[in-house]
């Protein structure tokens, strides 16, 4: 069994174009029902604020498969702590033994999460954008913007957090990174009404998007909302939208914006619906024109984890990375 450690994934393994297209191919896949993929396992830890998931995913063909644990603990923050983490584990699909252990403390979900934000981009928003507006101010949000500069140029940002501080902090870093304008705000309705394309990254349990905000032309990607208590948009804002795209229909509808768009009735199970893999494999058109609202609900799927995992572990092999550990070794620890 290898071992990946956190430090050699985040060298070798980047938020880069591959890695968005190693996500995209994953959406496709799993569209072509090439994939085997459970529902989420999760464990509410609510006196702590947070949570433990459990996905996986086994994509036909593979030599092996993942099964990810991740957290997600959003008080973090106050300890100086990162609010997610979390490890993957490849299991061979020919014998079922696991091959290798990869120590990412969630590294590896925050790229793969920031890579289906661009692939959504890369489909549903305007061609020529001018300002993306930031809802969160954590790490993925900031994943979420370099992976949207893969996709597409913007000249400006602005963004809103709960804490005015953190907006500002990460405003400094990002213009810095991105040699851009970032411009924290005092509202979400800000954001909304003066960007292109919106992205929202908050553990949110009421709405931060109100659908009167919402203007001709506007995308926004969803990513919060991964649990049946959490919702970033207002219900009236899918509806609202000329195209809404979930990564799995089934999971959205169960954990997702769309599953309070169904409880309020705005939805129903007959609405026009595209899934993430009907866009990439091109069985589905997106964004046809620049008057387009267009709405994408991320969950976040096995699949994604899996194909994430496949390709750090094939950045780590040829590079003859890894601690090696042989089952002797195990057994004799043990």
């Amino acid at each position: 069994m290898l071992i990946f450690t956190e430090q050699e994934l985040k060298q070798y393994v980047q938020l880069n174009q591959e890695a968005v297209n190693v996500v995209e191919d994953a959406f496709t896949k799993l569209s072509q029902n090439d994939v085997k993929m459970p529902p989420i396992m999760r464990v509410d830890l609510d006196d702590q604020n947070g949570e433990v998931d459990v996905k996986t995913a086994y994509i036909k063909d593979k030599e092996m498969f993942a099964i990810k644990i991740s957290s997600g603990f959003f008080n973090n923050y106050q300890l100086g702590l990162p609010s997610g983490n979390g490890m993957m584990i490849l299991i061979s699909t020919q014998t079922g033994v696991p091959e290798a252990i990869l120590l990412d403390n969630g590294y590896l979900t925050d790229v793969r999460t920031a890579a289906a934000g661009a692939v959504a981009a890369k489909y549903l928003s305007k061609k020529t954008i001018e300002t993306v507006g930031v809802i969160g101010t954590g790490s993925q949000s900031r994943f979420q913007l370099r992976a949207l500069s893969l996709v597409r140029n913007f000249h400006k940002v602005l963004v809103y957090g709960r804490s005015s501080e953190r907006a500002q902090e990460f405003a400094v870093e990002m213009s810095a990174e991105l040699g851009i304008e970032v411009v924290a705000v005092s509202n979400a309705e800000t954001v909304v009404r003066n960007s292109d394309t919106v992205i929202t990254t908050t553990p949110a349990k009421e709405p931060v998007i109100k659908a009167e905000w919402l203007h001709p032309g506007l995308h926004i990607t969803a990513m919060g909302s991964d649990a049946e208590h959490k919702q970033e948009l207002e219900a009236e804002v899918l509806a609202m939208a000329d195209l809404l795209v979930c990564d799995t229909k089934a999971q959205c509808a169960r954990l997702g914006e769309l599953h309070h768009a169904l409880s309020k009735g705005v939805l129903t199970e007959k609405s026009p619906i595209i899934e993430m893999g009907e866009l990439t494999s091109l069985k589905v058109e997106g964004r046809a024109n620049d008057e387009q609202i267009t709405v994408c609900d991320l969950t976040g799927t096995g699949v994604q984890d899996t194909a994430i995992a496949l390709f750090a572990y094939k950045e780590m092999k040829k590079r003859n990375l890894g601690l090696n550990i042989e089952g002797s070794d195990m057994l004799l620890k043990n």
